[in-house]
């Protein structure tokens, strides 16, 4: 039977983080992997099958770390107080109690936005690690996009839009957050967001990369931006193994969906990796 994780805080420089830790099953540890959530409401709604993978790993014999970084979830502070490198700072802070708590390879699995943040991340992490990453997005700017969209949606459906009202985009560009979807976004974090792309970090020993997205067709195959960004991570020397796994758009809607395609396949790839 798998351990049940274990909740608590961890000290962060701005505060409390909530951290859930699923011991490994087994005498000898797999490696440890430290899980880097998606932005803002993604977050909420994918956490039912990522808890499944979670427990999955635990089972397999990895340590796994959950944290909430400031502002998100659990963890203290507003998200309006969340700034691009304090997530950084947070998951720097995640690494090190993770290494000082678990043995073996050290794996980053980042879902969506958590994908650009677990990049950026092999930048400052000590002794390097491995990219697992679930339906990764490239850009930074691509997310913000999307999100700032969402302000229209909602004027639209309320049956309230205001065409002379300021734009998200013009309001973050004089320097002033707006609220969407229930979220104060503010232009420190816009901005961190924006600048962020998906690339293999310079002067680091290239490591492995699982690369898993979903998609609904009965033959799930990769999209052409993900092609693009694997091509620079190959270039870099970097071990891939990419796949597309047939299962719903989870973190897209509030429901009880599951994948358990995808959680399959992410302990082929991760068993796959672990062999000479």
């Amino acid at each position: 039977m798998t351990p049940l994780p274990s909740g608590f805080f961890l000290k962060s420089g701005t505060g409390q983080r909530l951290c859930l830790f699923h011991a490994p099953a087994g005498a000898t540890p797999r490696g440890q992997i430290l899980f880097f959530h998606p932005f803002a409401e993604e977050l909420n709604t994918s956490r039912r099958v990522v808890a499944q993978q979670a427990r999955a790993l635990a089972q397999a014999g990895y340590a796994v770390l959950q944290f909430d970084m400031l502002g998100c979830g659990d963890s203290s502070g507003d998200f309006a107080d969340a700034r691009w490198q304090d997530w950084l700072d947070d998951a720097s802070t995640a690494a090190d109690w993770l290494a000082a708590h678990a043995q073996g390879p050290l794996w980053f699995w980042g879902m969506r936005t958590g994908a650009l943040l677990a990049a950026e991340s092999l930048r400052s992490t000590r002794g390097g690690a491995n990219l697992l990453l679930w339906q990764a997005t490239p850009s930074g700017q691509q997310v913000l996009q999307q999100f700032l969209r969402l302000q229209a949606a909602g004027q639209w459906l309320s049956g309230q839009p205001n065409p002379n009202a300021d734009t998200p985009d013009s309001l973050l560009a004089k320097g002033q957050p707006v609220d969407i979807a229930g979220y104060t976004l503010s232009p420190e974090l816009a901005q961190g967001l924006a600048q962020a792309r998906l690339r293999p970090p310079e002067r680091r020993a290239p490591g492995r990369l699982i690369w898993l997205e979903v998609s609904s067709q009965a033959s799930p195959s990769l999209g052409l931006a993900s092609e693009m960004s694997l091509k620079k991570w190959r270039e870099a020397g970097w071990n891939i193994q990419a796949q597309a796994v047939q299962a719903p758009s989870f973190w897209q809607t509030a429901s009880n969906d599951e994948a358990p395609a995808l959680v399959a396949a992410t302990l082929a790839a991760l068993e796959q990796q672990a062999l000479p």
